[in-house]
């Protein structure tokens, strides 16, 4: 599963014209990428967004704004809706169970401005447990200068601390489990995976073919902004795309997800070795698909199918 933790507060705090990080459970302001969100129905919302042309691991290369940007933005937007409109508190766990999501390439250049953003949010197959909804799906549709630039489907579930404590027996110090996380191995050439930082690198050597360790290493300030008990889904989602550069590194680089399909099924853990495995399926001029498994304990953590575009080809 995917899982988005806070950080610890005291108090809920006003929710202003500007998003306040509490409700996105980011410990950085400069990580909080909404700015305001209405109600447009009953279970439908209006969440308003800034993405920043420039960022420090979701890097713009070519002109064209990271996929994987927006897809934290999409996290944000499902954790702040939550809250405020749902009335969940603070201190439950939010697990993503499945992800997916397409851009359309075009709309993603930058341009002189920072991008601001419209996300149109639609709530459906809500189970409620005394007052509080425990699943539900949410339906996105990104909307920039009036033109469709991403749909987004999630579906989660919300754990109460007790519930949570029941699921993740003897990890409930986050604080214990976090600082005891082993360091990371050493990662993959840079050449492999279209990085040029050590620390941005999420994938590690191992001895077969198309197949590497999933590389977690706990002070990297965006990927881990605050202490978890688990490997972060934004980690796994860049697994995916790393993979799908890995798969042929002469390109890495040279593409971008277009789209992403990502079945949740349990936690990563950082004791444990998890182990990345990809294989490309029908290359298509420009295009092509790749499906990767996360294999952890002898079962599998997530299973992912991707579509990487050429950047030039759009």
């Amino acid at each position: 599963m995917l899982t988005t933790t806070e950080p610890q507060t005291a108090a809920r705090p006003a929710l202003t014209t500007t998003v306040a990080r509490e409700y996105v459970h980011r410990a950085a302001l400069s990580e909080v990428f909404l700015t305001d969100w209405s109600r447009a129905g009953r279970d439908a919302f209006t969440v308003k967004a800034q993405l920043p042309r420039c960022h420090t691991f979701y890097v713009p290369e070519y002109g064209i704004y990271d996929p994987l940007l927006l897809c934290e933005t999409i996290r944000q937007s499902s954790t702040l809706l939550t809250h405020v409109a749902y009335q969940v508190p603070f201190g439950h766990q939010l697990s993503w169970s499945r992800l997916q999501f397409a851009v359309h390439p075009q709309a993603m250049r930058i341009e002189d401005t920072p991008a601001d953003v419209e996300l149109h949010v639609t709530c459906s197959d809500i189970r409620y447990h005394r007052s509080l909804p425990v699943t539900m799906s949410m339906h996105l549709e990104a909307v920039r200068n009036g033109s469709l630039l991403a749909m987004a489907s999630v579906r989660f579930g919300s754990h109460s601390p007790a519930v949570y404590q029941r699921l993740r027996p003897g990890r409930g110090d986050t604080e214990e489990t976090f600082s005891n996380a082993p360091k990371p191995p050493e990662p993959v050439p840079r050449s492999t995976v279209g990085r040029l930082r050590k620390q941005d690198i999420v994938l590690s050597p191992a001895a077969e073919p198309l197949r590497w360790q999933l590389r977690v290493d706990t002070s990297h300030p965006v990927l881990f902004d605050h202490p978890l008990d688990h490997v972060p889904g934004m980690l796994l989602l860049e697994s995916v795309r790393q993979a799908g550069q890995a798969v042929r590194p002469s390109q890495a680089g040279a593409s971008i997800p277009v789209s992403m399909d990502v079945s949740f099924n349990h936690y990563v853990e950082f004791d444990e070795p998890c182990w990345i495995e990809a294989d490309e399926t029908s290359p298509t001029g420009t295009r092509r698909t790749i499906r990767v498994n996360a294999l952890q304990k002898g079962s599998f953590a997530f299973n992912a199918s991707a579509e990487l575009a050429e950047i030039g080809s759009f």
